[in-house]
């Protein structure tokens, strides 16, 4: 039994989130909603923690990962009337840069990489080798927009438009969010939306971060030298300790390292 006494002041403790790797693709070092709704609900009911943070090392993903991991974030936080700061690692680009947004306040190491508040979408284009092979490929459709960007038919200009279209709602979203969460933080003299990505004393200059600082000694400074910290992250399943999937974690894998390319890291 653990003998509480009132007459003594209880140490506060911080909460701390690890939010690392791609948003929403496949593999077992995804982040996505699902697999962090437990976490966050045990980070943020657990021992009344005096905040929750979050450190975020994301090159992005899902938009629609990134927004409802952001919003179950933002409903914790208002619920339970606890804090959030993030503390941005190598990266918080687009999806991650969202999931960091969700926070009250943004922290990160001067040499981090934020931004890239923009959407994008590739794939590649396969029809000219399937003809030089002789091969024919055969579609049927009911509705003429079912098989848009069909990676093994010829790019139609109404497709493209229809993506774009697609694409613009999203950015829009993505945009709605930043400047809701960043207020009258950010530099309105400057096009912070065009998926261009800042290191750490450039974006605080822009108001997408609050400084430049460390978990540690930030939340030490903030709570006192005695804080207690408690971290909560994402757990391998047991298959995966024993090698399954691997052909599957592999792709993924290739796919995040490439992610994370596209920022130099």
């Amino acid at each position: 039994m653990k003998l509480s006494l009132p007459f003594i002041k209880k140490q506060p403790c911080v909460a701390v989130v690890r939010l690392s790797g791609a948003i929403g693709m496949a593999g077992r070092g995804s982040i996505s909603d699902t697999a962090l709704a437990p976490v966050l609900e045990k980070a943020f009911r657990k021992g009344k923690p005096a905040a929750v943070a979050l450190e975020v090392n994301s090159p992005g993903g899902s938009p629609v990962q990134s927004s409802l991991i952001g919003a179950r974030i933002r409903r914790l936080s208002e619920e339970l009337n606890v804090p959030v700061i993030a503390f941005v690692e190598d990266v918080a680009a687009s999806g991650g840069y969202w999931l960091a947004a969700a926070a009250d306040e943004i922290y990160a190491d001067d040499s981090s990489v934020l931004g890239s508040i923009g959407v994008i979408s590739s794939g590649f284009g396969a029809h000219v080798l399937l003809r030089k092979q002789g091969i024919e490929r055969r579609v049927h459709t009911a509705g003429k927009s079912k098989s848009m960007l069909d990676p093994f038919a010829p790019e139609k200009k109404e497709d493209v438009a229809r993506l774009e279209v697609l694409l613009a709602d999203i950015h829009e979203n993505f945009i709605t969010h930043v400047k809701t969460r960043r207020g009258g933080k950010l530099d309105e003299s400057q096009d912070l939306f065009t998926g261009e990505v800042w290191l750490a004393r450039r974006a605080q200059e822009l108001g997408l971060i609050d400084g430049i600082a460390h978990l540690k000694p930030k939340l030490q400074e903030r709570f006192g030298e005695k804080v207690k910290f408690r971290r909560y992250g994402l757990r391998k399943p047991l298959w995966s300790r024993f090698g399954a999937s691997l052909a599957q974690d592999a792709v993924a894998g290739l796919e995040e390292r490439a992610a994370y390319a596209r920022f130099g890291l």
